[in-house]
Parts: structure tokens; C-alpha cells; sequence
């Protein structure tokens, strides 16, 4: 049994940061009711392709992204436009512990889904808004997106090469980062609140904002600029504060040099046949290093050239020096420590036998994560919640599919 298993979870959200959480929360044992329109449903169904392939070998309407961030759910249909559908919400929501819901500000508020209204009729209920700008502010309407709150919070001023070199300009990191650290905070967010809902036996409503949390994760980069004065570089895969930590060529590729501290500096040079340099003033310690950056990496550059990557991972490590390679996701997902992790799970699928997933990263010894079920199709779960949560008979499920209210498929069938 996991260890949220007691709890139930009503997810309004789409797209990655709320769903992020709320697969996070389930993935912990939590019971998620995934809120979805009747019809198209989350934003990222169509995020495609590449689609999942059914057991024909052709492709579903079921995006990889979609399948990224939403198992251990169950997918309800309803449309909260209809009144009608607005009231099977309340009820829903009258009987969970936590809300999730990532719409523009007051923009739940018109259908009486808000917090100050669901708390008057479930004042233990957890509500998390997740947004781009938190709920007041001068920016406060405005809708966030992850690319846009990477550029507004920060992170691309200090990723991608320094101005000067081939290739210099501001980067996005390749993933949705912002959106994924704002699930990450949500969950911890919900957890705490839960806690405190145990001493209070009250609710709260929770105010997450993407630019907040961005600017909470540049970490040691926003401090170097609340102490030093100076606002952070582009430094390409350089560290602004530890050398050698950036990648650095080989006869075949790039590796990485990840050394943390004077004893692995001393090893390295040890390594690579030039153990001079450890007792260099110039480079002896890791501020010395710092100040005389552009003289030792070309020198380090000179060296490390005469290998290939993997003769050089072979000396380094036998020494403890950090190194490793710069893998694509073949590579990844081949490796040996990776497979030995679990890091690739597969699960069963109504429409393709098995679906892949990555693997929740949290091992807890008495409770582990479930791999319950799949990412849901659109709609499979209407009936089940509904009649389980709510005990809506047979006649009223099929009047209110028939208005329009709610949509269905069975888990069972081929299609959706």
C-alpha cells in the first residue's frame, strides 16, 4: 500500500507542472481523479508525435508527452462549462483531501470551483494554484509558460555559450525545467499542507508561481549575484565557481570533468601526467583555479586531446577522479546502472499491450511507488468515479453523457 493511499486528489490541472505533481502524488499511492474536457481533454493528447502504437503497430491518439507525465491516474470527462458539470465537480471536490488546479487567476471563480467557494463546503480541503505569476502583482493575469518564465526568471541569461565564442546566445535547457521544479515544489507543497491539516484540521490554499520558483532554483547563481553585485555569465558548460567542472575534449568526444575540491585536483593531474600543477600557485586551490580559468583549461584541453573518452573515464575513475561521458538517450537508457536502477518500466495498455514509462526516482523501503495504471485514455474512468464517488446510477450517467455533461469510454475497448 503506498504511502499516500489514504488520499484523495482532483486534478483541474494540464499541460506538465500541475500534472507533474499530481503523477508524483499518485505514483505515492494518492487516488488521482484527472478532470479532462469531453472531447479533446488535456493539451498535451495532441503534443504529438511520436504517438504510442497500438498492438497493430498503428499510432493511437495517445502522445509520448501525454504518457510522460499522467499514469497512476484515472481520467474523468466533464465539461465545466455545463452548470450541470460545474455541480458534479463541487460534489467531487467536497469529498477529496487535495485540488489541483493551474488556470488563470480568478478564472475558476465564474463556476464556483475557487477556493474561498469549495472551502465553505470542505474546510479540510488542500487547493494548490499553480500559475505563472502567482495570485497578485502586477503581472498576476498574465498566462506563464515554461519557455517564457526560463527567459523572465533568469536561467537563460546563465545557459549557452559565452558571448565571443561559435555558437554564443542565450539557451533554453531541453526540457521544461521550470514546469517540472514547479510540480516538484507543488507535491512538497501538498505534503506539508496535509501535515498541517493533521494538527489544524483545516485546509489552505496554496500559491505557486512559475517565475517564483524559477528564480528559487538558480540556487548558488542567484546568490553570486546577491553577494557579489555582479549578475551571472553565459560560461557554456563552465561552473562559475568550481575549475575544472565543465566538459572538455578528448581524441574522440567531449567528457565530463565534474572535480569538486583540491584533493581530486591533486589525482587528476596525477592522472593525466602532470602532477606539477597541483603544487602550481596559479592552480593549487579552487579559488586560484577560478581566477586563472583561462590558463589552465586550454592546458588541460592539450592534454586530455591525446586520449579517447573512454581510456580517459578508465584512468580517471580507477583514481576517484568525477568524470563520465556526454550520453544521448540510446545511451542512457542502455546503460548498465541505469537498466540495474529500474529506470524503464512498461505497463499494461488497453490499446498497446505494454506502454514504457521512467520510473519514479523515489525508493522507500516499506512503501514503495505502485505502478497501478497506465496513463489513461480520454474519458475511461467517467463512469467508475462517478458511480463509486458520487452513486450516480446507470440512467443518470447515460442523461448526462447524452447533454453533453460528462463522455466515457470503456477501458476495455480499442479506440478513443
Amino acid at each position: 500500500m503506498g504511502a499516500l493511499s489514504h488520499l484523495k486528489v482532483l486534478d483541474l490541472s494540464r499541460v506538465l507542472a500541475g500534472p507533474w505533481a499530481t503523477q508524483l502524488l499518485a505514483d505515492l499511492g494518492a487516488e488521482v481523479i484527472k478532470i479532462e474536457r469531453p472531447g479533446t481533454g488535456d493539451d498535451t493528447r495532441a503534443w504529438g508525435p511520436p504517438w504510442l502504437k497500438d498492438e497493430a503497430g498503428e499510432a493511437t491518439s495517445e502522445s509520448a508527452y501525454y504518457l510522460s507525465t499522467n499514469r497512476n491516474k484515472q481520467s474523468v470527462a466533464i465539461d465545466m462549462a455545463k452548470p450541470e458539470g460545474q455541480r458534479l465537480l463541487r460534489e467531487l471536490a467536497a469529498q477529496v483531501d487535495v485540488l489541483v488546479e493551474n488556470f488563470k487567476v480568478g478564472g475558476l471563480k465564474q463556476y464556483g470551483l475557487d477556493y474561498e467557494s469549495l472551502r465553505v463546503i470542505n474546510p479540510r480541503l488542500v487547493y494548490c494554484s499553480i500559475t505563472g505569476f502567482g495570485q497578485d502583482g502586477p503581472y498576476a493575469a498574465r498566462a506563464g509558460y515554461d519557455f517564457l518564465i526560463q527567459g523572465m526568471g533568469g536561467l537563460m541569461s546563465v545557459t549557452g555559450r559565452p558571448d565571443g565564442e561559435e555558437g554564443a546566445g542565450p539557451l533554453k535547457v531541453g526540457v521544461a525545467l521550470t514546469d517540472i521544479l514547479t510540480g516538484l515544489y507543488a507535491a512538497n507543497a501538498i505534503q506539508a499542507a496535509l501535515l498541517s491539516r493533521e494538527r489544524s484540521g483545516q485546509g489552505q490554499h496554496i500559491d505557486l508561481a512559475l517565475l517564483d520558483v524559477q528564480i528559487a532554483c538558480l540556487a548558488n547563481q542567484s546568490m553570486n549575484y546577491l553577494v557579489g553585485g555582479q549578475p551571472p555569465k553565459r560560461m557554456g558548460n563552465a561552473h562559475p565557481n568550481i575549475v575544472p567542472y565543465q566538459d572538455v575534449p578528448t581524441r574522440d568526444g567531449y567528457m565530463i570533468l565534474a572535480i569538486g575540491n583540491d584533493n581530486q585536483f591533486g589525482k587528476f593531474c596525477e592522472t593525466i601526467g602532470h602532477p606539477e600543477w597541483a603544487g602550481d600557485e596559479r592552480f593549487a586551490t579552487n579559488a586560484a583555479r577560478v581566477a586563472n580559468r583561462a590558463l589552465l583549461i586550454p592546458m588541460i584541453g592539450e592534454v586530455t586531446r591525446t586520449r579517447d573518452m573512454e581510456e580517459w573515464i578508465t584512468l580517471l575513475e580507477a583514481q576517484a577522479v568525477p568524470c563520465g561521458p556526454i550520453n544521448n538517450l540510446a545511451q542512457v537508457f542502455a546503460d548498465p546502472q541505469v537498466q540495474h536502477r529500474g529506470t524503464r518500466v512498461e505497463m499494461d495498455h488497453p490499446l498497446a499491450g505494454k506502454v514504457p514509462q521512467v520510473a519514479n526516482p523515489i525508493h522507500l523501503s516499506a512503501t514503495p511507488v505502485e505502478y497501478r495504471n497506465a496513463p489513461p485514455l480520454l474519458g475511461a474512468d467517467t463512469h467508475s468515479v462517478l458511480s463509486g464517488l458520487l452513486g450516480l446510477g446507470e440512467g443518470s450517467l447515460t442523461e448526462l453523457a447524452e447533454s453533453g455533461v460528462i463522455a466515457a469510454v470503456r477501458k476495455q475497448e480499442k479506440s478513443t
